[in-house]
Order: C-alpha cells, then structure tokens, then sequence
C-alpha cells in the first residue's frame, strides 16, 4: 500500500505480547529501594547530598528546565496551525471517545493534583509580600497584580503545553501508529525498533519510572503537610510531627493498596469525580462568599498583567543577580521540575481519553481550557487570601505555611465548622486517586506496555512512592517543603534531555504521516496543474487526474518505497515476524482473528486465543 493511503493502526488492532520486562522493572526497583533504604537509614546525609547537588545543579542546568517548557508550549501552538493541524490522534475517521465537556474535566482533573490548594491561596499572597527580584515594591496595587502574574505563569500556559506535548505524541505513538503504550515508543522513528526495544528504549522507560516515582511523591508529601494540617484543626492538637505526617501516609497507602487490589476502579472513578466537583464547589463557594466584587475586577486584571509579563517572567535567570536565581530554584524551577516529573503520568492519561482528536483541537483546548480554569482558581482562593491579609484577618500572616494559609482562608468564610472536614476529605481522596493511577502507569512501563498490569507490580511501585515521599519528608527536616522541592528538580534535570528528544520523535513521525504526505502531493500536485493549465489552455480549463510520464508527477519529490515512511505499517505478529496484512479487508495473511484464533484453528499454541493487547509471556 502507498504510504500516503494507510489509514492509520490503532493499538488496539495489533497483536502484542505484554509481561513483566525483567531489565526494566528489577533494575529500577534495585535503585529506587536503595534510595529508600538510604533516605530512612541516613536522612541527613541524603539531605547534605541533595542540597550539594542541588545547589550545583540550579547554577548551571537550571537554564535547561526553562528551555523544555518554553519549547514545548512553543511547539504546541506550531503543532496546531502547522500542516499537521489536521491530523487525526487515531485512524483515519475515527470519532472522540468522550464529548468536548467530558474530555476538559478530566483533563483538569489529571493536572490538577493538590496544587491548588497547596499554593492556590498562598502563592500570590507570598508574591504580594514579597515581589519577585527586580519587579515592584511589596504590598502595593503592582504587587498585586505581579503576583498573580507569577502564579498564572507557573501554572498555565507553560505546564499545558508541556502536557500537550507529551500526550500528544503518546497518544500519536499507539493510537495512530500502532505502538504498544511506553515512553519509548514514542522514539522509534529516531531509535529504530531494534534500540527502542534495547538498551536505549528501556533506559528511556526506567527515567519516566523514576521521574514518575519522584513527582508523584512530591505530591503525596505536599497532600500530607496539609491533611496533616487539617487534622490538627478538626483535633485540636498543637503541633503535627514527622512521625504524624508519616503515621497520614501510612493510613492513606492503606487506603491506596485495597484500592490497588481489590480493583475498585469504579468507586476511585466516582470519588475522583467527587473530588473534581468539590473542588470547583469550593472555589465557587470563595467566590460568592469572598470579596466578590474584588475578584470580578481582578479576573481579567491578572489575565492582562499575565499577557503583559509573560515574556519578562521567561527571560529570568541567573543573568539577572543571585536574587533571581535563589527565587528561581525555590519557585519556578521547582514548578517546572515537578510538570516534567509529572509528565509520563499525565501524557499517558490524557493520551487515552484525547483518542479521535485532531492536532489541532488537542494542542489549542488542552492548552488553553485548564489554563483558564487554574487561572480563574488562583485569582478567587489568592485574591481571596490577598483581602483577607489586607484586613488583617486571623491566620492569614505572612510568617504562616501554605497549608495553614488554605485553612486559615476557609476559617474565615461561613461553614468554617465544616469546611475543614471537606477539606481533607478532597486531600485524601486525591492523595489515593494520585497514587493508584500513577502507580498503573507504572505497572504498564514494567509490563512490556500492559495496559492491565499486574495488581502485585502495581501496589509495589505505590508502595515506592510512599517510601520515597517520606524520605522527602525526613530529608527536608523542619522545613520538609525544601526537601520535596530539591530532589523533584535533581530527578526532573535528566529527564529533560528525554522530552526534548522526545519533542524531535514526534516531529518526525508527522513529518511522515499518510495525512501530511497526501497534503504535500497536493499541493504539488495542484500547482503543477494550474501552471499546465494556464500554459496550455489560458483561463478556460478544469483539473482532472490522470498519469504522467515518470519524474514529472505530484509524488515526483518523494520516495514512497523508503524504509522511513514504510517500516512503521508494516505489520508482526507476536513474536515480531512479519505477516502480511490487506489493509483494504482487514485480513491477516496467517488467517489471525481479533479473538486470536487463525482460521481453521481452534486455539492459539497454548490452547488459548491470543487476544491483542492482553497477552503475557
């Protein structure tokens, strides 16, 4: 078949094998396991390490997390108005999985996490005491508006892009291409298969497992100081420490690990839902029972002052004085640290749910609806919080943590007898929700691509992620934000130089896609003809289709038999022979059925049908 005409593969159509990738899973775990055992054993050490490291790493990499989160959004909108606009994340007519409104809120609710609330109130507060180097004075009217300016930027157009980024490219991988869902997949037009089912393939797999592991992690820490937080409100105690906060960890991986095995997907659906409409209920009920007034005119003040500055904000770096560089790396490198280490998590999950979706609906909607979304969060629960410091309100200090600032804000509207219990009640379920789908993400890096991992693989790596944010915790001492925010950017670091190759892949794969090589040929092909045209008949004349002498035709640029634009439809079975395959009936050459049975046979080799995608060694 011509390249240009192959309708796409789906995933779903192929015949893989999935297992547990020994290489992949033990070696990862070996170190991950370590760390663990170091962190618990020696925290101090980890911390001395981690701080060195750090302090080194900021000065002179730190640069490279700012350039992959501008190339990526950069890319995104490319991407969108590019020739590739068109392309289908799927076969050829193949429609959206879910509506437009279903397929946002899920989106939102995947990047959402805790941040909101962690930093929703006390980011731009922190901001308006405080300015950013080289900006404005502390706690006037452009200090305000600057602050949220500063929170909009680390949390909207950058982190989307970024996520569009890599969901775009996963869900391009195996819905378009035919590619069993790794992160490895996504760079085998650049590996080639034999390296991306090598060495180099599972080392990409074993860094998004441990980016994943560690960001995660940092989210669960953050979940924990401030569940810890509200339980001291609702109880009473006066002071929460290291061992409570691992004490909430523990309840909450138990809560995660019945979960895990008891497959209760449909209940951690409906809570995460829940969690989804409690939150925005939450941000609505600020709203409404807040400064209202003010917030209607900071809305579309803080958009404009983001538009305004957005081109300043990423132009900081050390350049600027080590008082920017110091804001940086407890700010914004930290943010972009955690989005790239988030990255494998939410490009998988928004990949699945973004089936059917052009390239260009996806980069503009996944990049522009979540980021209105956290923008309209940040500026009710920050102005909220801005107001309430203004006037002086109880709790809301400048000397007083994020997590006590969320419910110090909330102690000051009505229902501040019940708000705290809602509160952690969002926490803890988003703690759980985290943990068990970050924790099947990394079950099916473990398993060859296995979109149903074993429950045993999958508890494991949750029971890692508790481990390595309790390490966090402890290494972080008195202030256990400092030491989540250190070990995030060491990880996320090395894995940046994975996204940007990741970003090259992804080009390269469109740039020969049957969709991008039938708008070339025409293109070429009208031109050619509206030149013959004119030559030949003036203005009176129509186009038609017909064969022209070799080296003179639309496709006569292009090399249709090239292994590049070839290779990647030719179909295996699953041992990863080739077999023919007629693209215009479906039909295998060996006789395989999508039930796994060749015709004429009763059974696989085994005796049982070699259903695709659910096979294991």
């Amino acid at each position: 078949m011509h390249p240009g005409l192959v309708p796409g593969i789906s995933i779903d159509d192929q015949r893989n094998r999935f297992g547990l990738d020994k290489a992949v899973f033990f070696i990862t775990a070996a170190l991950i396991l370590s760390f663990i055992a170091w962190g618990v054993t020696s925290p101090s050490s980890v911390s001395a390490v981690s701080s060195t490291m750090f302090s080194w790493a900021i000065r002179n990499v730190g640069w490279l997390l700012n350039v992959v989160m501008v190339s990526a959004a950069g890319l995104m909108i490319y991407l969108a108005f590019s020739r590739f606009g068109q392309i289908t994340l799927g076969t050829d007519g193949e429609e959206p999985e879910f509506s437009r409104f279903a397929w946002i809120a899920m989106m939102f609710g995947a990047g959402l996490g805790v941040g909101i609330f962690f930093f929703g109130p006390s980011e731009p507060l922190t901001y308006y005491m405080d300015p950013p180097p080289h900006t404005t004075y502390p706690e006037t009217p452009e200090a305000l508006h600057r602050g949220l300016a500063q929170a909009h930027y680390h949390w909207g157009l950058a982190i989307w892009g970024l996520y569009a980024m890599v969901g775009g490219a996963l869900a391009y991988s195996s819905y378009r291409r035919g590619r069993v869902s790794l992160f490895s997949s996504v760079f085998r037009s650049l590996f080639g298969e034999r390296q991306t089912s090598g060495i180099a393939g599972r080392l990409v797999d074993m860094m998004a497992i441990i980016a994943t592991l560690f960001g995660t992690a940092a989210t669960l820490g953050l979940s924990a100081l401030q569940i810890s937080e509200g339980i001291q409100i609702v109880s009473g105690a006066s002071e929460v420490t290291n061992t409570v906060l691992i004490m909430i960890i523990a309840v909450l991986t138990l809560c995660f690990i019945v979960s895990a095995v008891s497959g209760a997907a449909r209940g951690i659906r409906y809570l995460s839902n829940l969690n989804i409409t409690l939150t925005l209920g939450l941000v609505l009920f600020t709203f409404l029972l807040g400064p209202t007034l003010f917030l209607l005119n900071l809305v579309p003040s803080g958009i404009m002052a983001y538009a305004d500055n957005m081109f300043d904000m990423m132009g900081r770096s050390l350049s600027w004085g080590e008082d920017t560089l110091e804001f940086q790396s407890v700010w914004t490198a930290f943010y972009w640290a955690w989005w790239i280490a988030w990255t494998p998590f939410v490009g998988l999950f928004i990949a699945r749910i973004s089936r059917g979706r052009t390239i260009r609906e996806f980069a503009l909607v996944t990049t522009l609806a979540p980021t209105f979304i956290l923008i309209l969060a940040f500026t009710v629960f920050g102005g909220t919080a801005i107001t309430f410091f203004r006037e002086g309100k109880d709790g809301v200090a400048g000397d007083a943590s994020p997590e006590q600032i969320l419910f110090a804000v909330f102690d000051n509207l009505p229902l501040s007898s019940l708000t705290p219990f809602i509160l952690v009640f969002v926490l803890a379920v988003f703690f759980i929700t985290s943990a068990d789908s970050a924790s099947l993400v990394m079950g099916t890096l473990s398993e060859k691509g296995n979109p149903s991992p074993r429950k045993l693989v999958v508890v494991f790596w949750g029971l890692c992620m508790m481990g390595i944010a309790v390490v966090m915790l402890l290494t972080g001492g008195e202030t256990a934000l400092t030491g989540l925010q250190n070990l995030t950017i060491l990880i996320a670091i090395p894995f940046s130089v994975v996204l940007i190759v990741l970003a090259v892949a992804f080009v390269k794969d469109l740039s020969t896609d049957p969709a991008a090589i039938r708008r070339d040929y025409a293109r070429s092909a009208i031109q050619n003809a509206v030149v013959k045209g004119m030559q030949e008949h003036g203005d009176d004349f129509e186009l038609s289709v017909s064969r022209t002498e070799d080296g003179t035709g639309a496709g006569a640029h292009f090399d249709s038999t090239a292994d590049r634009v070839t290779d990647w439809y030719r179909r295996t079975d699953e041992d990863g022979n080739d077999v023919g395959y007629d693209y215009g009936s479906g039909t295998w050459a060996d006789g395989w059925t999508p039930d796994g049975r060749a015709d004429g046979q009763d059974g696989g080799a085994d005796g049982a049908p070699a259903t695709p995608g659910r096979n294991r060694d």
